[in-house]
């Protein structure tokens, strides 16, 4: 019999803002909330940002520290995947495109880990895209990806490998050859982003193409592309995402009133299909996992 599906939520993203859902987490109490209710729905797996109170996106470590303790304490079992994107944005200028604009986030890459270090959770992102998003440019260089991928690897964090477009698998290949990364490694194949790779089922099954052999990886569409590429990614052997960060829409016009729904009607989904879903304690045999412990303060 073929594994599990490995369900993952990302509950709160740093795009989707409040104006586009009244439903989206935003404190790190409605945040954790947000994870322990979509782990009792079926998802093993959370993915998280976080936010200061007003919605705004956060890096702040004390954010983080607050949604993962109160996981932790949670009596719900779920593996936590924590973001490392945010701070890789930049804006030019329009007078004096070297000079960066408000809006630009752009730090030194140990910054964008040090929530990684000090909280240890299970999984973290890795984002390996440089491409344009919105009116910024998304910047992941080798050189920091490499700084963050060895900081990474001290703390004993699986990296989840983001890619956005077939050179990010190239570059992540280039990686795993050197032994930068650990194998067998995790992917996450990012459909549907405007500039990056397009939603549809030739595209993923070529991009999966590219995977080194036995990696584990799942797939996720985002917006309207969110259900039709999970079945797509189901039906050849990957896992899959939901959540609020990347789709809003239970179906056409209708809100999803929490990441709970989505994470019910992905269920649906796969269960509908003839597959069975993973628990936390099968997606960390599949993923070769052990809970991680905080380091002291």
């Amino acid at each position: 019999m073929a594994n599990p599906t490995i369900i993952s939520c990302a509950v709160t993203g740093n795009i989707t803002t409040i104006d586009q859902t009244p439903y989206l987490p935003v404190t790190p109490e409605q945040i954790a909330a947000a994870c322990i209710d979509a782990a009792r729905a079926g998802a093993a797996i959370v993915h998280i940002h976080v936010r200061h109170p007003d919605g705004r996106p956060s890096m702040e470590l004390q954010h983080y520290r607050e949604v993962v303790e109160r996981l932790r304490a949670a009596d719900e079992d779920v593996i936590i995947n924590l973001t490392t994107g945010p701070g890789g944005r930049f804006v030019p200028s329009e007078d004096e495109p070297r000079i960066a604009a408000p809006g630009t986030t752009l730090m030194r890459p140990e910054h964008r880990v040090e929530h990684i270090a000090s909280l240890r959770p299970e999984i973290c992102s890795l984002d390996f895209n440089t491409m344009y998003s919105g009116s910024s440019v998304v910047i992941n260089t080798p050189r920091n990806l490499a700084v963050m991928a060895d900081i990474i690897r001290n703390a004993g964090v699986l990296p989840e490998i983001e890619v956005f477009d077939t050179g990010d698998i190239q570059l992540a290949n280039q990686f795993l050859q050197e032994g930068r990364l650990a194998e067998p490694a995790l992917f996450q194949i990012v459909l549907g982003v405007r500039y990056g790779a397009i939603a549809t089922p030739e595209t993923l099954m070529y991009m999966k193409s590219l995977l080194p052999a036995g990696a584990h990886w799942a797939a996720f569409g985002v917006g309207r592309w969110e259900f039709p590429m999970l079945a797509q990614a189901w039906l050849l052997g990957g896992h899959v995402r939901v959540g609020l960060e990347d789709n809003i829409y239970l179906e056409k016009g209708v809100l999803a009133a929490s990441n709970t729904v989505l994470v019910e009607k992905a269920v649906r989904i796969l269960r509908e299909l003839g597959g069975t879903v993973a628990t936390a304690g099968e997606a960390r045999e599949i993923l070769g996992l052990k809970k991680q412990l905080p380091k002291p303060r």
